[in-house]
């Protein structure tokens, strides 16, 4: 049997894509800015959460989460 042990970096990657797959992007940043985890490129993050977005995308999911509370 092969056990595949993965890297503290590694870990946190996987763990902040399943985070961006599964949260809004203001949980993943609040939960982040909460951990202290503002370590890395943000330009590079911010590329890679609002990779397929527009303005009128974003507008859009905000007023139905606003909607919606």
């Amino acid at each position: 049997m092969t056990i595949k042990v993965m890297n503290e970096q590694q870990v946190l990657q996987e763990a902040m894509e399943v985070l961006i797959t599964h949260l809004e992007p203001s949980k993943v940043l609040k939960f982040w800015s909460a951990c202290k985890l503002g370590k890395g490129d943000y330009l590079q993050l911010k590329d890679k959460v609002f990779d397929k977005e527009t303005v009128a995308s974003l507008y859009e999911q905000i007023k139905i989460h606003q909607d919606s509370h």
